[in-house]
């Protein structure tokens, strides 16, 4: 017999310890801009991307490429390397900082996520923890990165993969959950 009463009590939530970084108006502007200026500019206008992001607080490098169809859900908690490319439709969802080294790529549709929440409190309280992305790491098409998670300088995330630890520096990666395979680069 299972117990048919839930453990949560969602009246209980309570994320007013939370803090975005920026006014509640101050977001709301960010959201309409990307909103239209993203969506709105042709693919070969990634300068004109860039430029939004860091005029909303983002640390964008120099030669980075931006999808238009890319997501941030607060660009001030992001910093991105030098030449490093973001695909269509990723999302950075960074309630907590986000860091993407040089040279990266983070393919169409994978899902950076910095927050999740407490599976032992009753009232689903938020928990977040940055994620990093060393410099020369790809993360391929539809990839999930959890928050918290490190992934080594020139490592290959393989498709599709749930990564929800850290995975080594110089490694090919894939599976769900993630492991590492084999080393990227032979001796």
């Amino acid at each position: 017999m299972t117990n048919d009463k839930p453990f949560v009590d969602l009246r209980q939530y309570d994320q007013s310890r939370f803090d975005r970084g920026r006014s509640g108006l101050y977001i709301l502007l960010w959201w309409l801009v990307q909103a239209i200026a993203f969506p709105l500019s042709p693919h070969p206008l990634n300068i004109w991307r860039c430029w939004i992001l860091r005029l909303f607080g983002a640390r964008i490098g120099k030669g980075v490429v931006i999808r238009p169809t890319a997501r941030f859900t607060y660009p001030w908690k992001i910093t991105i390397g030098d030449y490093s490319w973001i695909g269509d439709d990723v999302v950075l969802y960074s309630l907590d900082e986000i860091y993407i080294g040089e040279q990266c790529v983070i393919s169409q549709k994978s899902y950076l996520c910095t927050g999740s929440h407490d599976i032992h409190d009753p009232a689903f309280g938020l928990k977040t923890a940055g994620i990093t992305i060393g410099n020369g790491a790809w993360v391929a098409t539809d990839c999930f990165v959890a928050s918290g998670v490190n992934i080594g300088a020139n490592a290959v995330i393989g498709a599709r993969s749930s990564v929800l630890t850290d995975m080594p520096a110089g490694q090919v990666c894939w599976g769900s959950p993630c492991r590492p395979q084999y080393a990227r680069l032979k001796e």
